[in-house]
């Protein structure tokens, strides 16, 4: 096998842990909703090319970091079957990277549309 065979399989493999943790994972689906919900939002308030960008950003870093929290959780499923303290601990830290990273992109939405929000609120009552 070449290396541009090799390169191409890894990719296959790539796409596969993608397509299987979309269509798995519940919390992925979540953040999937918000990403649609937030694009619309996007295109109905006419937001800037830049603000499209730190978006974009924003999804990829939360759903990166929830498929990371994933692959984390089966990790030390198969390594610690039983109970253990430190799995545990390690499963809640890796959500907590997920949640750091929500509350982020979050923090990040509302500074780029509320100032929309607040113009479309002044332009119905006045």
């Amino acid at each position: 096998m070449n290396e541009l065979q090799k390169r191409i399989k890894s990719f296959a493999y790539a796409w596969k842990g993608v397509c299987s943790f979309l269509s798995k994972e519940h919390n992925a689906w979540i953040h999937c909703t918000a990403i649609v919900v937030v694009t619309a939002i996007g295109f109905c308030t006419g937001i800037t090319h830049t603000e499209w960008l730190v978006l974009i950003l924003c999804f990829a870093m939360v759903l990166a970091a929830e498929a990371f929290n994933t692959a984390i959780e089966r990790l030390v499923d198969l390594a610690s079957p039983d109970f253990h303290p430190l799995a545990g601990q390690a499963k809640d830290i890796a959500a907590g990277a997920v949640l750091i990273c929500a509350i982020g992109a979050a923090i990040i939405g509302l500074i780029i549309f509320v100032p929309y929000f607040q113009v479309l609120i002044y332009h119905l009552f006045h």
